[in-house]
């Protein structure tokens, strides 16, 4: 029996320069030659930086480089269909109400007892020329169960589904009892037999399918390659992973990486769809933009992302290359640290909402290509709602709320001058850097002290999701990649004691765990709507963080590279490209 006849309602539901300067203003790129890189079987990708780790659970999960290389080694147990037609830009697009299996053939629902029943793929082999089987699935799900790595974002997915046994007992400090929970695996995933496994939610639950597609948390290793680089000290092979290779089923291999220059993939031989239609990717770190358009041009890349609106308009115009983009998830915020005084106050938080000139930076962040962000989630989910009144610039109403949180005019913030440095990626200067100006000269004219704080990504991403100590920052890389308005939720809203994983901001709010408590498990799919609506207004009234624009995904390639896919990590896969 098909999974889709047994779910719940709920679940159905400056390119001036020459070539040869552009190469040599970056050191970190390797010449290329024309014919190599133009060869069918090639594609060289430029983007700002290389993913800086591989594994699942390790500190650079939220980086988005790192999200691309692991969506090319990393298999899914399920994905979406793609639509019949692509979209006005010619991106292949999916259908988010017909999901389909990967590396599972099929799957069942009990709906009596809230059992999942999974049919393992049978005849598919990894890089390394293992056979899939039950066993890789369960070596996966005992690592999730583990929480070793950094960051506990496998579990966390089995968590935020109501897997049974994958429960907050793993955090412990009581040591015996979060080594009894860490070895619960039973209670919720079960073998049955080599091609099949069994799944127990708590109750009813409609993530656990939409968690299932998210492929760079979901994905399944080859656990016989894992356990041979296992060790003593490290016997879920976690430096491996993240260090060296991430063994699974996808349609590339890793064939060389170089950290903070370059990583290549090879096409999977083996890969039980077909060998991918492009031999070699490589995917190499150009920091500037210009640069990256330079080398575009010359042909000696075929693809570049990470481009300003106007870098792409003037892409537009130029013979041979073409530029495909989608509105998707993507949006930009600002991160203000509930842990750190004197975010914590909710009317200085308010006064910089107010203080923000939302038109400014769309017309000179983005050249007008993007519009005010009014919520805290994407405003192409299911069951967005728009904050009404929303926030706008009114710097008169700025002071007076910032004279209400006890500062008029910025008095009293100068000892608070090191919190209002404005972190942002440095690597992201070309996008972000006239941004944050924009955002520095609006906050200062009402007394707030703001200097600029470029960071590289790799340590932003450690302070983001490790750390989380970033106290006043911008971000335009994190979205939520299940597609759905409560997965949202739980990753960045709810309490770490509730659930929550990625809360940048340390935001904690009993009232608003209590709602996902509910929302989580409720069946009825308008009155989840109603909760999560609520909890939106909430976030917004308390500006978990304060959202500013949503903003076009784009990318610039060859105008004979086609097959371009979006997927909600809005990592491109590169399976689907093909000259």
């Amino acid at each position: 029996m098909h999974a889709c006849s047994n779910l719940p309602v709920f679940l159905r539901q400056s390119a001036k320069r020459s070539v040869l300067a552009a190469l040599a203003a970056s050191t970190l790129l390797a010449p290329v030659s024309s014919a190599n890189a133009q060869a069918p079987g090639t594609l060289v990708f430029l983007a700002e930086d290389v993913p800086s780790g591989l594994d699942i659970d390790g500190p650079s999960i939220a980086i988005p480089t790192t999200q691309l290389g692991m969506m090319q080694l990393l298999e899914p147990l399920v994905a979406y269909e793609y639509k019949s037609a692509p979209n006005e830009d010619g991106i292949i697009m999916p259908d988010f109400t017909k999901p389909t299996g990967r590396l599972l053939e099929s799957w069942d629902y009990d709906p009596a007892t809230y059992k999942w029943t999974l049919h393992v793929r049978k005849n598919v082999k990894s890089c390394a020329g293992n056979t899939l089987t039950a066993d890789d699935l369960m070596y996966t799900y005992e690592r999730a169960l583990n929480v070793g790595g950094a960051v506990p974002n496998a579990w966390f997915l089995m968590n935020m589904s109501g897997v049974k046994g994958f429960t907050q007992d793993v955090f412990s400090t009581d040591k015996a009892v979060a080594e009894k929970a860490k070895k619960g695996l039973g209670q919720g995933i079960r073998k049955i037999d080599d091609y099949t496994v069994e799944v127990s939610q708590e109750t009813p639950n409609p993530l656990l399918l939409v968690n299932m597609a998210v492929t760079i948390s979901q994905g399944v290793f080859d656990s016989k390659e894992m356990k041979a680089h296992a060790t003593a000290a490290d016997p879920w092979s976690y430096d491996y992973a993240n260090n060296t290779n991430l063994p699974s089923f996808g349609p590339y291999c890793l064939d060389n990486w170089v950290k903070n220059s370059e990583i290549r993939f090879k096409a999977n031989p083996n890969y039980y769809r077909g060998k991918a239609p492009i031999e070699t990717a490589i995917i190499r770190k150009v920091p500037q933009g210009g640069n990256r358009i330079s080398i575009l041009r010359s042909g000696q890349a075929q693809l570049i992302q990470g481009m300003t609106p106007n870098q792409y308009d003037s892409l537009r115009k130029m013979p041979g290359v073409k530029v495909s983009g989608v509105t998707g998830n993507e949006g930009l915020f600002v991160v203000m640290n509930f842990n750190t005084a004197p975010f914590d106050n909710i009317k200085l938080r308010q006064a910089i909402g107010y203080a923000m000139p939302y038109q400014r930076i769309i017309d000179v962040g983005y050249s007008g290509q993007a519009k005010q962000w009014e919520s805290v989630v994407a405003s192409t989910y299911p069951s967005f709602v728009k904050y009404a009144p929303p926030y706008g610039y009114d710097p008169q109403k700025a002071k007076a709320l910032l004279a209400e949180a006890g500062f008029p005019d910025g008095k009293g913030l100068e000892k608070y001058a090191d919190k209002f440095k404005l972190t942002y990626v440095a690597e992201k200067e070309t996008t972000l850097g006239p941004i944050v100006n924009q955002i520095r000269t609006a906050l200062t004219a009402i007394g707030i002290p703001v200097t600029l704080d470029p960071i590289p990504q790799t340590q932003y991403g450690d302070r983001q999701i490790v750390k989380k100590d970033l106290a006043f920052a911008v971000n335009d890389q994190e979205k939520p990649i299940g597609v759905d308005t409560g997965y949202a939720m739980q990753l960045f809203f709810v309490s770490k004691a509730a659930g929550g994983l990625n809360n940048m901001m340390n935001y904690a709010n009993a009232d608003l765990d209590a709602q996902w408590a509910k929302a989580r498990v409720e069946p009825d799919t308008a009155k989840r709507d109603a909760i999560l609506a609520d909890m939106q207004k909430t976030l917004m009234h308390d500006l978990a963080w304060l959202p500013l624009v949503e903003f076009k995904t784009q990318w610039a390639h060859s105008d004979k590279l086609s097959g371009l896919s979006w997927n909600p990590s809005n990592s491109l896969l590169l399976y689907d490209l093909h000259y």
